[in-house]
């Protein structure tokens, strides 16, 4: 098979068209959490201004679970346990894109998993200017695109979880 991947039709995760051929692949773990009434924890990053899911990169020697719970802990924190894996995501046309204030681009495989919040009180981190349970029907305008498609998964309760 002959691949030749085309970054100029592609855009990040919060839709600009890529800058540049993406150098290097990263992993990522992210959380969904909802509180008893529904509602689902989003983060407003202090790097871009736009909301998202709490979580960040897998460290080398680190399983993506062992990641979702720290990073969750570090930006919010909460402790939480996970209850269910809702998807990996890592095709190009879903936004799996980051594109860096340093200019640098990354192509992210993304584990998404719902959680619950077992313990710790929410508390911002420096990563984040706000933190908040919002009513999945009225997400705040800037959310970053690729962080709806998988709230728009999990929202679907597949006992399979999803690979796109």
């Amino acid at each position: 098979m002959d691949f030749n991947f085309d970054w100029t039709k592609y855009r990040d995760n919060t839709g600009m068209p890529l800058a540049g051929m993406p150098s290097r692949l990263g992993v990522g773990a992210n959380a969904i959490i909802f509180d008893d009434d529904g509602c689902i924890l989003l983060e407003k990053r202090s790097d871009n201004g736009w909301w998202g899911l709490p979580g960040g990169h897998v460290e080398i020697g680190e399983s993506a679970q062992d990641a979702v719970v720290r990073e969750v802990l570090e930006e919010t924190g909460l402790v939480v346990e996970i209850m269910r894996l809702v998807g990996v995501y890592s095709h190009p046309d879903n936004l799996c894109f980051v594109q860096y204030p340093d200019g640098n681009t990354a192509h992210i495989l993304s584990i998404v998993f719902e959680c619950t919040a077992t313990g710790g009180t929410l508390q911002m981190s420096d990563e984040s200017t706000e933190l908040r349970y919002n009513q999945v029907n009225s997400l705040p305008d800037q959310v970053v695109l690729s962080h709806k498609i998988r709230i728009e998964d999990a929202l679907l309760r597949s006992p399979i979880p999803f690979v796109k």
